[in-house]
Parts: structure tokens; C-alpha cells; sequence
């Protein structure tokens, strides 16, 4: 086991922090501001496509560079097992934000 590797896991992790983060600012454009349901304004026309197309760069981007981490931790690093779960709670975390009710 070599421990030059230990940076890289880590390094993989915190990218998938700042894209975490960069996911919820972009999906960000797409949330109801709150006083236009309570003003009885629902306007829906064009919400998901503005969502979609803001976070799908993001989204492809990060499910590839992850596949690719679960790769080379099946074949190399199983002590990285428990950084690439973080990184996928991280992700479970910021799309539980992004879809969080905000009424």
C-alpha cells in the first residue's frame, strides 16, 4: 500500500464538494422565490428547463469523474471506499437541498 496515493482520493473528494456546491448555485436559479407563491403567482412554464440545462454540465461532468474514482477504487484503492461514500452523501445532501420545500 502506498500512501503517495492518499492526496489524490482526497483531492477527488473536495472537487466533488465544490461541484456539490456548484450544483445548488446553479439549480439555485430555478427555485420559487417566496413571495411569489404567497402573492398566488405559480409560474411553472419554463422552471424545469432552466433547472435542467443549468445543472446537467455539472451533473455529467461529476457522474463520470465518479464512475471513473469507483473504478480505480475496485481495482487499486479500497481505502478510498469510504471518501467516494462521503462524496456520494455530499451529492445525496445538496439534491435533498435542491428539491427541499420552501414554503
Amino acid at each position: 500500500m502506498s500512501f503517495t496515493a492518499q492526496p489524490v482520493p482526497l483531492a477527488v473528494f473536495l472537487l466533488n464538494v465544490i461541484g456539490a456546491i456548484a450544483y445548488l448555485a446553479r439549480a439555485s436559479s430555478a427555485w420559487a422565490i417566496p413571495q411569489e407563491p404567497e402573492a398566488g403567482i405559480h409560474s411553472i412554464t419554463g422552471e424545469p428547463f432552466v433547472w435542467f440545462l443549468a445543472i446537467f454540465p455539472i451533473v455529467v461532468f461529476f457522474f463520470v469523474l465518479n464512475l471513473v474514482w469507483e473504478a480505480v477504487i475496485v481495482r487499486r484503492q479500497w481505502q478510498a471506499v469510504g471518501l467516494w461514500l462521503r462524496a456520494a452523501l455530499v451529492w445525496l445532501g445538496a439534491v435533498a437541498i435542491d428539491f427541499a420545500d420552501r414554503r
